[in-house]
């Protein structure tokens, strides 16, 4: 399955959620009736019996007012706890006592986990998620967000002690998985859902020991005969999550074990990690009472499941094992096999920086033997070559430069360099702007970066916005709108916009917006590509005019990618054409459906590849069409 029927499946599985929420609900508004029905018979039996008169089991006004209060119940449950998860990840990472990992611990195992992160989201050309450590002593890990601007990567102590670094990274590739193919937003919609199903039982909880504490009054039997029921139909509730938590968890974790080994090639990873948490003494669980509530979001189970073949959220162990390694003897040794440190860990030198950069293998030149559908069909499946890119874009990066993406005052300064201008005049105005706007300390970080004198080659630029990305996540509102604002003007500052400046505000700016706005990712699109020639229109000629082409002229150019879709289309005068309209025009191309974004990402790179070359500015231009239009997309390697 590819990252677009995933999405697709996704889209599906929503609705699957809602209709076994549904079912759930009208069961317990049934079992809740039934109940009130027995305790009113039972207080009012006597009564009946001594007047003579007949008892009546069932009456519409009790049935239709008990309904709509379950439902009240239910409804204000859910969505007091999805509201209470608005934060995203971070809240999901909060509510398990997660500590955040700072870039510049000291602590190598943290170090370690800190860059197998980063390799993995460079390498499948997302934003670097935070990632929060769990205090805990089992082997576990989870992705939580709605979309990947906001996710965070949970993982627990146990996990960095015991795991070996491809163990690691098979594991993260798991999470990431998760990640990339929308499971998060579900798995958040499964908290909130199921914790409005449990809220029955835990009203029934306190009414039972309200009518424990008052047994003086005549009416405390009821009471907590009352509670005594709705306590049961929490454990019914808790039955029926746990049904639906099956339903909808079991299989996407064959599909992200599946989709760790494609990332990394290496199966050994992540089936040694699960071996580890066969092997070890606090296997996969996690002392914290919330490890049950995001159980279906781990890993591997947050601990021992009674009924396990009827509702666990994950296959067995060895089971998962054996779809790995279909060889495999049922033996554990790959836990006892050493394994040498990546040089990711090793000291950062000047030498095997420059080394890997000559090693890089990113299109900047002919490109003629790149299938552009290969590389389409990499987003969010990114290859082992992509990982290898990854780390070695790491070690190719100036040193000061990938220091300050780490940090939150720097990574403004970072993000603020990138727009300076080369004209003296136009530099020192914008200069003068940050020195009197920036937040403290900004600027000063900004002189320390120019007083270094970083060379950035373009390639390299997405992928620094990438990994701070991670640090701007930390500001704090204020923060975050004074930076934007300062952005918008260093841009604003010559008058014009050039397509790079475009390029980086759009990709900053749709996953940052995401994190402070508190909105919603959008929801995955119903429409047909077919609705939309002139947005594709507008997107098309932006890629005709984005860089000349000796051999070609723009028309030219925009007939390869109508061709590649099969459409008559017009190519749009070039002065009607405006970065407002491309806004516009990705606005509306982001309702398409799922399975048909693939033919439209085709179509752009049929602009690119019209004259065999690809430039860097024109890689820019279509990673962040790609990330706009909620397809995250690998580096571009001369592999594709």
């Amino acid at each position: 399955m590819d990252f677009f029927e995933s999405q697709d499946t996704a889209r599906r599985n929503t609705g699957r959620l809602i209709v076994l929420f549904a079912l759930s609900v009208l069961s317990l508004i049934i079992i809740t009736n039934v109940l009130v029905m027995v305790i009113f018979s039972l207080s009012a039996a006597s009564s009946e019996a001594a007047a003579g008169t007949e008892l009546s089991l069932f009456d519409w006004e009790v049935f239709l007012a008990v309904s709509l209060g379950v439902i009240a119940v239910i409804l204000f449950g859910s969505l007091y706890k999805i509201a209470s998860l608005s934060g995203g990840g971070a809240r999901v990472a909060e509510m398990m006592n997660g500590r955040l990992l700072l870039p510049d611990s000291e602590d190598p195992l943290e170090r370690r986990t800190l860059n197998v992160v980063e390799e993995m989201a460079i390498a499948s050309g997302t934003p670097v998620p935070p990632v929060y450590v769990m205090e805990e002593a089992g082997i576990n890990a989870f992705a939580a967000g709605y979309s990947p601007a906001d996710a965070v990567i949970g993982i627990t102590r146990g996990a960095m002690e015991t795991l070996t670094r491809q163990q690691l990274q098979g594991v993260i590739a798991h999470e990431f998985s998760h990640i990339l193919h929308g499971d998060m937003r579900i798995n958040i919609r499964l908290i909130g859902i199921l914790h409005g199903i449990l809220v029955l039982g835990i009203i029934g909880y306190y009414l039972l020991r309200s009518g424990a504490h008052s047994r003086r009054s005549k009416d405390s039997g009821g009471i907590a005969l009352l509670g005594l029921g709705l306590v049961v139909i929490g454990y019914v509730g808790t039955f029926f999550g746990n049904l639906i938590k099956a339903a909808v968890s079991r299989q996407r974790e064959y599909l992200a074990d599946a989709s760790a080994v494609q990332y990394t090639r290496n199966p050994e990873g992540i089936a040694g990690a699960l071996m580890q948490i066969a092997q070890h003494s606090g296997r996969s669980y996690l002392q914290h009472p919330g490890g049950q509530e995001i159980n279906h979001a781990l890993f591997e189970e947050a601990g021992k499941m009674s009924l396990r073949g009827l509702y666990a959220t994950h296959p067995p162990l060895e089971e998962r094992i054996q779809a790995i390694l279909p060889a495999w003897d049922g033996s554990y040794d790959l836990i006892s096999r050493p394994e040498p440190e990546a040089a990711s860990e090793a000291p950062e030198e000047e030498s095997g920086r420059a080394d890997a950069r000559d090693a890089m293998a990113i299109l900047a030149g002919s490109a003629g033997t790149v299938l552009a559908g290969q590389a389409i069909g990499h987003i969010g499946q990114p290859q082992a070559g992509h990982l290898q890119y990854a780390d070695e874009l790491l070690l190719s990066l100036p040193k000061a430069a990938l220091q300050a993406a780490r940090q939150p005052s720097s990574a403004r300064a970072l993000m603020y360099s990138l727009l300076l201008a080369d004209s003296e005049e136009l530099r020192a105005g914008q200069l003068s702007h940050l020195q009197q706007s920036a937040d403290t300390g900004v600027f000063a970080e900004l002189e320390a970066l120019l007083s270094a004198e970083i060379s950035l080659e373009p390639e390299q630029r997405l992928p620094l916005v990438e990994l701070a990305m991670t640090s701007l996540r930390q500001l704090s509102t204020p923060q975050f709108d004074l930076f934007k604002a300062n952005f918008q003007q260093l841009i604003a500052a010559d008058g014009k916009v050039d397509l790079f400046e475009w390029c980086l505000q759009k990709y900053l700016f749709h996953h940052l917006d995401e994190v402070f706005s508190g909105q919603r990712p959008r929801r995955l699109g119903r429409q047909p590509l077919q609705k939309y020639p002139e947005a594709i229109a507008t997107l098309l000629a932006m890629f005709s005019h984005c860089h000349k082409a000796d051999e070609l002229n723009p028309e030219a150019i925009f007939d390869r990618g109508a061709e590649a879709l099969q459409m008559e289309l017009s190519l749009p005068d070039i002065r009607q054409l405006s970065y407002a309209e491309l806004d516009r025009a990705l606005e509306d191309l982001g309702k398409v459906r799922p399975l048909q974004k693939p033919a439209l990402l085709k179509a752009c790179a049929a602009c690119i590849l019209a004259d065999e070359k690809v430039m860097p500015v024109e890689v820019e231009l279509l990673r962040t069409v790609a990330a706009i239009l909620d397809c995250p997309m690998p580096p571009l390697l001369a592999t594709d």
